[in-house]
């Protein structure tokens, strides 16, 4: 297994660009890159400057990831880059992104179902809540999407990836996999967006496990709040998520799958939304007759979890939602990252520590050695 980070995430990327982040990668001790769309390594899908890309991961001995992007066509306005790659024909877009991916060795290849919109608080930030559109019949025209790019898919060595987004259930995913073809379709593990449908990120882990082919590894704050439960990312190993427990799991299944930090992003790359508080919001009737998959033994072990959770806070332990959320995760300059004020990195650090030591207590094998980001 290697240990690497989401482009998204990564400090500076966008202003550095693929070639340069790819060295930034390396300088923090990471052994790769998950790009969220290869369109993120050339807006034109250009063929010289994606084999350039590939051969300086290659140089560097780094993982290279991408994908496909989001493939709910409920929200293909919200992406207008996907339809423009086409010509303004969506299919054909995915199509070439597909095509040109595989050219350069990535076939293993992200696709989500939806949007976040972080501005707006409690369901209606999450498109499973859609008041234009029911969430079936978004799932109907996701799998009708990828019914047609499957071809595509097979005909490129591709498997087209569903992540565990904050929409979509791993029951809800198993179910596309089942119609579209474990052949071409595979998972995206992120380990705490299921978090967000109250599935245990145990009990999701061994549900989709055969299936994982990337990972986003993140991990968050999940307690009691007005109007359900709080969610907040965290650093890995800091929040409720059991690593411990499941990256054997994963390993299990799959012993040559990269890691991928999911981790928070600079504000400095990322400015908050007005509204930062992500709500789940489990109590409501709503919100529960969305979720006709959640059975009552997992929805207790969910709301044990988060109680055990929660006695870590009021400990001390754990810093609440309010106190963390005060801080600031911004990227420095130069000079200020030699005098080492960079939360950015030190999250990824923190993050990358934990599943390093996880992986040497359970005996897994990861080619990432701490020492190299020590001296980054």
């Amino acid at each position: 297994m290697r240990l690497g980070i989401d482009g998204q995430k990564l400090p500076e990327a966008r202003k550095r660009g693929p070639l340069k982040s790819l060295e930034h990668v390396k300088e923090l001790g990471l052994g790769g890159i998950f790009f969220s769309t290869v369109l993120d390594m050339s807006e034109t899908l250009d063929i010289g400057e994606l084999a350039d890309i590939r051969a300086k991961a290659d140089e560097l001995g780094l993982y290279l990831e991408a994908g496909v992007g989001k493939i709910n066509p409920y929200c293909s306005a919200e992406a207008p880059e996907f339809r423009a790659i086409g010509g303004g024909d969506v299919i054909l877009g995915f199509t070439r992104m597909i095509e040109a991916s595989a050219g350069i060795g990535c076939r293993e290849l992200w696709v989500s179902p939806g949007n976040f919109k972080s501005e707006y608080r409690g369901r209606l930030a999450n498109d499973r809540f859609r008041t234009d559109v029911t969430w079936d019949e978004q799932l109907r025209g996701i799998e009708k999407v990828l019914l047609k790019l499957a071809p595509v898919a097979r005909a490129n060595g591709v498997h087209l990836n569903m992540e565990t987004h904050d929409e979509i259930t791993s029951f809800e995913i198993l179910r596309l996999i089942e119609k579209v073809g474990e052949d071409c379709m595979g998972v995206v593990f992120d380990t705490a967006n299921g978090l967000q449908r109250a599935e245990h990120p145990v009990f999701a882990a061994k549900r989709v496990a055969p299936y994982v082919r990337q990972t986003h590894i993140k991990d968050a704050y999940v307690g009691h709040a007005t109007g359900g439960l709080d969610f907040q990312t965290r650093p890995v190993g800091r929040g409720i998520v059991d690593f411990a427990t499941i990256i054997p799991i994963l390993a299990k299944a799959n012993p040559d799958l990269n890691l991928s930090l999911e981790v928070a992003a600079s504000v400095e790359d990322k400015p908050r939304k007005a509204n930062p508080r992500q709500c789940i919001e489990i109590n409501d009737p709503i919100w529960r007759a969305g979720h006709p998959d959640l059975n009552a033994e997992e929805l207790d072990a969910y709301l044990e979890l988060v109680d055990t959770f929660e006695k870590r806070v009021a400990g001390g332990e754990i810093p609440d939602w309010e106190t963390y959320e005060a801080s600031q995760y911004g990227y420095p300059t130069y000079e200020h990252q030699a005098y080492g004020f960079s939360e950015a990195v030190i999250f990824i650090k923190d993050s990358a520590r934990h599943i390093e030591a996880v992986c040497q207590e359970s005996g897994i094998s990861l080619s990432t050695p701490s020492r190299k980001r020590q001296a980054a």
